[in-house]
């Protein structure tokens, strides 16, 4: 079985489906990394945040009661009916400027309007995705960010000390045999599908936590050729 065997979107939605609330569980891992998106992200000073891949709405939550300006508006989609019905129920007491849409079942973004978010929010997502897939999630986020919005990446990646190495090479192992046995998620690194010509690196580190190892990615979108300076300063 090839390594880079992923899951379909059926087969993703009919599995993320059946986890449901138990993907609040993986926190244990994720915050760490999360926790440092957030900082360098500075989703303190966005105005409209896009989340690709939103699951039950924990980390919208977290976003819209202690982070963003309270004016600051939120949409995130995700390919499974039940995390948009647990992700729209968690964010209720925020309905005025927040939305929880129910994705297409593609890579493409196409009901997201061009140059309108100032972030570009998936964690947790794009290491269960094709490397197609995940090179058009990486274009999509350019076509819809704002010139200097930021992208906002996390997501489990190749070991970087010896107990994480240990780790993530039994992961990779184990996805080899059956994706479905870790959730289609595999170790990538996203920096490699983040050209430079239209990106703008700005942030790319691993934090491990016990053993797991995530990639922790903030880059600035360039448009027109320009260099794109970040949103906030």
């Amino acid at each position: 079985m090839s390594a880079t065997q992923t899951l379909t979107h059926e087969e993703a939605q009919r599995f993320y489906d059946r986890f449901g609330t138990k993907q609040d569980s993986q926190s244990w891992y994720e915050d760490a990394a999360i926790d440092r998106l957030i900082e360098l992200g500075q989703f303190a000073t966005a105005r409209h945040v896009f989340e690709f891949g939103c699951g039950t709405g924990r980390l919208a939550e977290r976003l819209l009661r202690d982070v963003l300006p309270s004016d600051a508006r939120y949409v995130g989609i995700d390919i499974s009916p039940t995390m948009v019905r647990l992700a729209g129920e968690r964010l209720q007491a925020w309905s005025d400027r927040a939305t929880v849409q129910l994705g297409e079942g593609t890579a493409l973004l196409r009901q997201q309007p061009s140059d309108t978010y100032d972030r570009f929010l998936t964690t947790y997502v794009l290491d269960l995705m094709s490397p197609a897939d995940i090179r058009t999630v990486i274009s999509e986020a350019h076509r819809v960010l704002v010139p200097g919005g930021l992208l906002c990446a996390a997501g489990i990646t190749r070991g970087c000390c010896p107990l994480s190495k240990m780790v993530m090479t039994a992961w990779r192992i184990l996805h080899r045999c059956s994706p479905k046995l870790v959730g289609g998620c595999r170790p990538i690194s996203v920096a490699d599908f983040v050209s430079p010509d239209r990106w703008q690196p700005l942030h790319d580190e691993t934090v491990s936590s016990y053993g797991i190892a995530s990639e922790v990615l903030v880059a600035g979108c360039r448009k027109a050729g320009e260099l794109s300076q970040r949103v906030a300063r």
